[in-house]
């Protein structure tokens, strides 16, 4: 009896056309004689939608085809659902499948997404909203914010944003974090909310990190001079730096001073003063090589 797969594609995500990448898996899934059903989002009620197709279905997998925002959308429609979910990179922001270790051509994410074993994955739950990868408060929101607003994307949309975000960063904030019994104060430039360990730019900022651990881990940069960014993009993260704070938790609250700019997964979510975050373990799970 074949198997049942839905493949869920962001037609827009990346910029890229995903009419090749939709040709090669219905090939892939015919040649390994599964039953393929193929959803492409449109932004509106796709939670809904996919839902109705897992009870219609009931697949053993769904093969997602976008960057974080599109595998968190539909982590979060089988948030009740015992399914796996395989990846295939096509995203502006991949952090999740650079986490992963995801190879990088179409022919073995295939594999991997519609036949290899998983590992059941944490989720971030932070003031109500789902997180997959990576979040944060301070300059990296900064940049993301600049990013959706700008019109230029691609490698030099984000290098351009990141010069303006540095260049026109906001004063220091003051966090007051609440973790493991303990509160603690911190002037900050930025506070990492990590599941993981990468940046989708491959860049490691939480080398201890792991995705299934129980445990997130808040990252405090309190100072971003050119000197810790250039160790920190070069991956030689100076854990034992002065400037650095890392803080492994399984619940935590953030409290700053004032508004400061905050984004999930590379999805601005505006500014902020109060964060309450906590582990959602073992929420889903992903295909890994």
């Amino acid at each position: 009896m074949k198997k049942n797969i839905i493949f869920v594609v962001n037609p827009i995500s990346g910029d890229l056309d995903k009419s090749d990448l939709i040709d090669a898996v219905q090939e892939f899934a015919t040649t390994n004689h599964f039953n393929l059903e193929v959803y492409e989002t449109v932004g509106k009620n796709d939670q809904k939608k996919i839902e109705a197709l897992y009870n219609q279905y009931l697949p053993e997998r769904i093969v997602v085809a976008g960057g974080d925002g599109t595998i968190k959308m539909v982590a979060e429609a089988m948030e009740q659902y015992d399914v796996i979910l395989g990846i295939l990179p096509a995203g502006s922001a991949n952090g999740l499948s650079v986490d992963l270790n995801l190879p990088p051509t179409i022919e073995e994410n295939l594999k991997i997404a519609f036949l290899h074993h998983y590992i059941e994955m944490d989720m971030i739950c932070i003031n109500g909203k789902k997180s997959i990868h990576l979040s944060d408060i301070g300059v990296n929101a900064n940049l993301v914010k600049n990013y959706e607003e700008s019109n230029l994307r691609g490698f030099w949309g984000y290098a351009l944003q990141a010069y303006s975000a540095l260049k026109e960063s906001e004063e220091p904030f003051v966090a007051t974090i609440s973790a493991n019994n303990e509160t603690v104060e911190h002037m900050a430039r930025m506070i990492v909310i990590a599941n993981s360990q990468k940046y989708g730019t491959g860049v490691i900022i939480n080398p201890n990190g792991a995705m299934n651990d129980g445990k997130f881990e808040l990252v405090i940069l309190k100072n971003l001079d050119l000197l810790l960014i250039g160790k920190i993009i070069t991956g030689n993260m100076p854990i034992d730096s002065d400037d650095i704070v890392i803080i492994s938790t399984d619940k935590a609250t953030i409290k700053t001073d004032y508004p400061v700019n905050f984004q999930i997964d590379g999805e601005y979510c505006g500014a902020q003063t109060d964060l309450e975050i906590h582990i959602l373990h073992k929420q889903m799970k992903i295909a890994v090589p």
